[in-house]
């Protein structure tokens, strides 16, 4: 079974973030980067897969050069093969962009299944998987916390709650899937998978699709490869912590009750 999970090069989760003084990238002197939480979960299930029934595990995503460095951790994780669609340092690519420079690595092989992250933690978008599917004209599911495979490799189930709701899809494969974090448990890499990742060959696209800038196919139409411009960098003010002294002992009862009515857990 050959399986292709699309990552992509973020700041750390939860970790600080510092701009540069023109406000336009990260100071990486203050900041690390990694790929998103979901899609670790989707470098995962897809190495357990090809683990269960057979086949290579590969990784691909669009960014700079540095983003190597992500690419080497998810072949330490036991991925077989990376490719890096490389653009310039410092450019704002969006989900358009993304899933028509993705398809063409997707379309280049023979891929049963590709796996994506629910959304990047960066931007949120919750686009890429959707229109990678759309591109390749293959079924999708989204949202996605349990995923099996039939042993012959022909079929999909996959599960999701929606709303309180537990929703089971089949797909025949190939399609397109995109996990939510808590599908699985990552595992950390092992000292053999860092250095055989170290060593490992990255196959590097330059900017095939005009990603950089021009346009790209889409459905058959022409769509501009710069669907997102940067203009700034904004770091979110921190949300104030305040407490209140309501009272002390039995005098403070009332105003714990008016609190308790305001927020509705009493009327």
């Amino acid at each position: 079974m050959e399986i292709l999970v699309c990552v992509k090069r973020v700041p750390t989760v939860g970790g600080a973030i510092t701009l540069t003084a023109d406000r336009r990238a990260i100071d990486t002197k203050a900041s690390g980067f990694a790929i998103s939480p979901h899609e670790e979960c989707a470098v995962e299930e897809a190495v357990r897969l090809a683990e269960r029934l057979g086949g290579s595990v590969t990784v691909a995503t669009l960014g700079p050069a540095a983003a190597e460095e992500q690419l080497r951790a998810c072949l330490a994780l036991g991925a077989s093969g990376a490719v890096l669609i490389e653009t310039e340092p410092g450019l704002e690519v969006g989900p358009i962009a993304t899933a028509a420079a993705l398809h063409a690595v997707a379309a280049g092989g023979r891929f049963d299944l590709v796996l994506l992250g629910n959304e990047a933690s960066d931007t949120g978008d919750y686009q890429v998987g959707i229109r990678l599917a759309h591109l390749l004209g293959w079924p999708a599911a989204t949202g996605i916390k349990a995923l099996s495979v039939d042993d012959a490799g022909i079929s999909a189930s996959a599960s999701r709650t929606y709303r309180g709701v537990l929703e089971t899809f089949a797909l025949e494969l190939p399609c397109v899937v995109t996990v939510k974090e808590g599908i699985n448990l990552p595992r950390y890499p092992s000292l053999p998978g860092r250095l055989r990742a170290k060593r490992a060959a990255i196959t590097r696209v330059p900017d095939p699709l005009g990603v950089s800038g021009g346009a790209v196919a889409s459905g058959g139409t022409a769509e501009p490869a710069r669907d997102v411009r940067m203009t700034s960098l904004r770091v979110p003010d921190a949300r104030k912590k305040q407490a209140v002294v309501l009272g002390q002992g039995a005098g403070a009862v009332p105003a714990l009750v008016d609190v308790l009515v305001e927020l509705g857990v009493v009327s």
